[in-house]
């Protein structure tokens, strides 16, 4: 059975910047047994990033636009996994106000990181949260989940406007901040025409991401971890979307002769 120290252990040798900006995509399942499950988790990612900024998504693009219109932050559940679920609701942790692709952060810029998110139209828009992970050159983290679980490729492909990524329409939102203040918001939610849902292809991604050195490989507990630097990641992912704007609208590996 896996304890904190242990698990301090299993992320100090990963190499993660503690006063650096961290994404975490999870998978709880994957890490085994832990002493006291996913709390002693998210200790020991809170103790090790204590001096840096932790997020965690909390996503609710699943029920926003079918079960309700409102994003209430203060009970609206993450649609993401227990992890993210768990972190939000700690103290100290604040989440954004965005409808469908909200994050929660813990550290001393989390306040500054999530501020805005009310305003935004689209899920990912390069001002954004998502955006913000290349300004803080941040590292994102594939806790035991694959690379389909990039939504920072969803902001790539946005911040290049490649076709048929956002819906023309607009949904009206409405978005609750956690002292009860309303907001309303008219968004652009994610639509495809010649796919289902281009992020199932975003794992197309890691052979090229391993070849160029983008990302290195750990274990935490019984989890196979992916860790990527945010910039480094959407830079070879523009140089492979200039060959083929619609990369990822098919599952067919990227050409090794493109990388």
């Amino acid at each position: 059975m896996y304890t904190k120290n242990s698990l301090l252990q299993d992320i100090e040798k990963m190499g993660i910047n503690p006063q650096g900006t961290l994404l975490i995509h999870s998978s709880m399942k994957s890490i085994g047994l832990v002493e006291e499950s996913a709390d002693t988790v998210l200790d020991a990612w809170s103790e090790y990033m204590r001096d840096g900024l932790l997020i965690f998504p909390t996503h609710t693009w699943k029920q926003i636009g079918k079960e309700t219109m409102t994003f209430d932050s203060r009970s609206l559940p993450s649609c993401v996994g227990i992890l993210p679920e768990l972190f939000r609701h700690r103290p100290g942790v604040l989440r954004s106000l965005h409808p469908t692709h909200s994050v929660a952060a813990l550290g001393s810029m989390a306040k500054d990181y999530v501020s805005g998110e009310e305003t935004r139209v689209t899920p990912c828009p390069r001002e954004g949260c998502w955006g913000k992970l290349l300004d803080l050159d941040a590292e994102i983290l594939f806790l035991g989940c694959t690379l389909r679980s990039n939504t920072f490729l969803h902001g790539v492909e946005e911040w290049e406007e490649i076709p048929d990524r956002l819906d023309e329409k607009t949904q009206h939102l409405t978005i609750i901040s956690p002292d009860g203040k309303e907001y309303h918001t008219d968004m652009h939610r994610h639509n495809c025409l010649a796919c289902d849902d281009v992020s199932e292809n975003y794992i197309k991604m890691e052979p090229v991401f391993a070849k160029r050195g983008v990302v290195r490989y750990g274990r935490f507990g019984d989890a196979k971890c992916v860790i990527g630097n945010a910039r480094q990641m959407r830079d070879v992912t523009v140089e492979m979307l200039k060959h083929e704007p619609q990369l990822f609208t098919t599952s067919e590996p990227v050409p090794e002769a493109w990388y």
